[in-house]
């Protein structure tokens, strides 16, 4: 691990990419949910790629870190296991049971804000700025007017407030498990998201039979979705997600996490038809701000290298 993030051409590559995948994995997941239920749909994600994952890892040789671990860096791996899919999918997905679709995108957009302080006091070369918290809020506030004030309406459920506890106890999953997985020692990135997903498996597929009991037997075209979820979203983004971690660092990573709902949005018009929210030009005017604003030393790199 470097003490300094190297934010790369690359790494912006990266980004944009992986925020169209996530972005998009909305648009299949409705298809999963017409068949299967969802703490299943993410059992099948984690293990399908880890199935993937595996099988490369093992062509590959079994590489993982360059120097022999120590107990507390397979403490830590089995903890980033779970928190970067098996408990923030399940939480997502007993969550978005009682609140809106809108509110769950805004959590996931929180995650930016929550990596920001706790690298502050945990990564060396992640210092909060007034300048990167700006550019964060920014950012936060166009993806509030991207998906409405509808967002924080009020569903009437009866465990809505425990749905809304869940949905942002996914987002700080997923903050923590980029601090922690930056913290690792140097690793093979290919070894290290395998890894993970194997731990995640370990996690997701028990706790599927625990809460739903043995899965339905899907259709070919459900199977070939979960088999999609399993092997782009998750085992090649996971790829991706180790690669700009372990490069650029947790808090350019969470970058990601305002595209997504942008690309779910767009993705949602272009494919099924749905209506394009009046302020969107401005939302995205606000992101792309935020992120300027934010890493504006990174982007001026890119063109003066």
């Amino acid at each position: 691990m470097t003490d300094t993030p190297s934010i790369t051409p690359a790494s912006w590559l990266m980004v944009a990419v992986l925020g169209l995948t996530w972005g998009g994995t909305f648009l299949v997941t409705e298809i999963a949910l017409t068949e299967m239920p969802p703490f299943w749909i993410a059992a099948a994600r984690v293990g399908f790629g880890a199935a993937l994952m595996a099988v490369v890892w093992t062509a590959m040789g079994y590489p993982l870190f360059t120097e022999r671990p120590d107990r507390g860096s397979l403490v830590t791996l089995a903890i980033i296991g779970l928190l970067s899919s098996a408990l923030p999918f399940a939480l997502l997905a007993w969550g978005q049971q009682y609140v809106t679709s809108g509110f769950a995108g805004v959590s996931m957009a929180a995650i930016a804000l929550i990596v920001l302080p706790l690298a502050h006091f945990t990564l060396p070369g992640e210092r909060m700025t007034l300048r990167k918290l700006v550019g964060f809020l920014v950012g936060f506030a166009g993806v509030v007017i991207l998906i409405g004030v509808q967002a924080f309406d009020s569903t009437g459920a009866a465990f809505e407030g425990l749905g809304r506890i869940a949905c942002v106890g996914a987002a700080s999953c997923y903050a923590v498990g980029s601090i922690l997985l930056r913290r690792l020692p140097a690793a093979h990135p290919i070894g290290l998201a395998s890894v993970l997903l194997l731990v995640g498996a370990c996690y997701s597929i028990p706790l599927a039979l625990i809460v739903e009991g043995p899965p339905p037997l899907p259709s070919t075209e459900i199977l070939v979705v979960l088999v999609f979820l399993g092997l782009v979203p998750t085992a090649g983004a996971n790829f991706l997600r180790v690669l700009v971690v372990r490069g650029a660092g947790p808090v350019f990573m969470s970058l990601v996490n305002y595209q997504v709902p942008l690309w779910s949005v767009l993705l949602g018009a272009l494919i099924l038809g749905e209506p394009l929210p009046s302020a969107l030009l401005l939302a995205m005017a606000l992101i792309l701000a935020g992120v300027a604003i934010s890493q504006i030393r990174a982007l001026l790199g890119l063109f003066t290298r």
